[in-house]
C-alpha cells in the first residue's frame, strides 16, 4: 500500500528501493544533518556570547586598576566618565552624592531621599531608560537612551557616617541596559569607586 502512495511517498522524503523495501536512509540522513546544523549555530552563539563576555570583564579590570590610580575625587569621577566612553563604548559615566554636605567637584549633586526616590528604600540598582529630570551626564545627557544606576554608600575618610550615592552609567543605545540585564560588571566598577572614593574627605 505504501509503496503504490507515490504522493505520500514524495511528502515524507521516503522513496522505493526494489520489490517491497522503503528507503528511510536519506530522511534519516537529512534529519541528523539538521540536528548537527542547529548544535552547532547553537555553539556558535554560545561561543560568542563567551567571548564577549570574557572581553567585558577584562575591561573591568581595566576601568578598576585606572580608577585605583585616581589622585582625587575630582580625578575619579574623571577617570570613570571616560573609562566608560574609551572601554565600554558608552555615552558617559557620572557618580553623584546627596547632600546635605560639600560636593566634590566633577560629581553631581542630588538632594537628600533622591537615592531612595530613584531605587526605592531597598532597591540597589536601575537599568532601563533614563529617567526624566536626572541631570548626570551633562552635555552628553541628550545622547543617552538607557542607564545603569548603582546604589553606593562610601564612608568618606574623617566623616562620621556613609553618605548616600550614585554610580551611574549611560548608553546612546536603548537597549544597552535593560532590566532583564544582569548587573554584576557594573555593579564591580560601582564598588570599586566607592572603595576608592573613601580614601578622601569631603571638602566644604
Amino acid at each position: 500500500m505504501l509503496l503504490d502512495d507515490r504522493s505520500l511517498l514524495e511528502e515524507i522524503g521516503l522513496r522505493p528501493h526494489g520489490r517491497n523495501v522503503v528507503e528511510f536512509g536519506a530522511t534519516a540522513l537529512a534529519r541528523l544533518e539538521a540536528v548537527v546544523e542547529r548544535e552547532a549555530g547553537a555553539r556558535k552563539q554560545i561561543e560568542t556570547v563567551a567571548r564577549a563576555n570574557f572581553a567585558a570583564q577584562t575591561q573591568t579590570h581595566v576601568v578598576a586598576l585606572d580608577i585605583l590610580e585616581s589622585r582625587n575625587q575630582s580625578d575619579l569621577a574623571r577617570r570613570l566618565d571616560a573609562a566608560a566612553a574609551a572601554r565600554f563604548g558608552l555615552a558617559g559615566g557620572a557618580v553623584a552624592l546627596e547632600k546635605p554636605g560639600g560636593i566634590p567637584f566633577g560629581w553631581r549633586p542630588l538632594e537628600a531621599g533622591d537615592i531612595d526616590a530613584l531605587l526605592g528604600p531597598d532597591g540597589l540598582h536601575w537599568l532601563g531608560p533614563p529617567i526624566a529630570g536626572l541631570d548626570l551626564f551633562g552635555a552628553a545627557a541628550e545622547g543617552v537612551k538607557s542607564v545603569a544606576l548603582i546604589r553606593m554608600a562610601p564612608m568618606f575618610a574623617g566623616a562620621e557616617g556613609a553618605r548616600p550615592a550614585l554610580c551611574a552609567f549611560g548608553s546612546s543605545d536603548p537597549q544597552g541596559f535593560t532590566p532583564a540585564m544582569g548587573c554584576e560588571l557594573v555593579a564591580f566598577i560601582a564598588r570599586v569607586v566607592e572603595r576608592t572614593a573613601e580614601r578622601w574627605p569631603i571638602l566644604n
